[in-house]
């Protein structure tokens, strides 16, 4: 039964380590909630599996130890409001940036910093076109480029 327990904790220690070792802010609150889930079977575990154990109110001599519950139901309390702190400046991270990386930075296979950069270039192109639609209306202003496009090569030689 220790040898399954033990497993079980470690695999849930492996999974949070790499869940928290990745870019997203929301994995790194999921990975350090199964941290301390995890942290909370070993303490739980600290005390020793006993089966059909009574508790310590009874007459037996053999009994559970009541520190490693009474430590876990306290890491359930504070795992709770961690999580909930974690989840809130998440939440506001990624409003404030518009992605939920940790550094704020988006890459190439990112969805949502594909969509804001498509938005930013069609709001880009859909400015510049209505620029261009100005300038061409003027046709001074194609004889002052070429001007100034002389000029420019004149002082350079």
């Amino acid at each position: 039964m220790e040898l399954v327990y033990s497993i079980c904790v470690g695999l849930m220690v492996t999974c949070s380590v790499f869940l928290m070792l990745r870019g997203h802010t929301f994995a790194i609150v999921l990975g350090l909630t199964l941290m301390s889930y995890a942290v909370n079977l070993f303490l739980f575990a600290s005390g020793g599996l006993r089966l059909n154990q009574p508790a310590i109110l009874s007459d037996s001599t053999a009994y559970a130890d009541p520190l490693p519950q009474a430590l876990v139901l306290t890491a359930i309390v504070i795992g709770f409001a961690m999580t909930a702190f974690a989840l809130i400046l998440a939440i506001r991270a990624r409003a404030d940036l518009g992605n939920d990386h940790v550094d704020g930075t988006a890459f190439s296979g990112d969805v949502l910093g594909e969509k804001e950069a498509i938005a930013e270039l069609r709001q880009h192109n859909e400015i510049s076109a209505g620029t261009n639609n100005k300038t061409s209306k003027k046709p001074s202003d194609k004889k002052k480029s070429k001007n100034n496009k002389r000029f420019h090569k004149g002082a350079q030689s």
